[in-house]
């Protein structure tokens, strides 16, 4: 899930990368990588869905990786509205 600034262009190139590694031909369900982007949502917004929506169709998905890229450090606000989210989930 790609938010932030051009955060289209994040997601089509982790598309373009997982097409490349199978020479653009078919993808292996377990190598699929799936992608979204999230220009006109908040991050909070970003961090519900990744807890309460995102899902593969053949892998438990038992962690989470927030990568984050900025000049500014701001890891404790991420993972504070990151551990939010799982509130959320966790309650719905």
């Amino acid at each position: 899930m790609a938010w932030g600034n051009e955060c289209s262009k994040w997601d089509d190139s982790v598309d373009i990368v997982n097409l490349a590694a199978f020479d653009y031909g078919d993808i292996p369900d377990d190598q699929l990588v799936m992608t979204t982007w999230h220009e006109n949502e908040s991050l909070s917004q970003v961090f519900w869905f990744a807890e309460h929506c995102a899902r593969h169709s053949t892998i438990d998905l038992e962690s989470t990786l927030i990568v984050h890229i900025s000049a500014a450090q701001q890891r404790d606000k991420i993972l504070r509205l990151y551990g939010d989210a799982i509130s959320d989930a966790d309650n719905a």
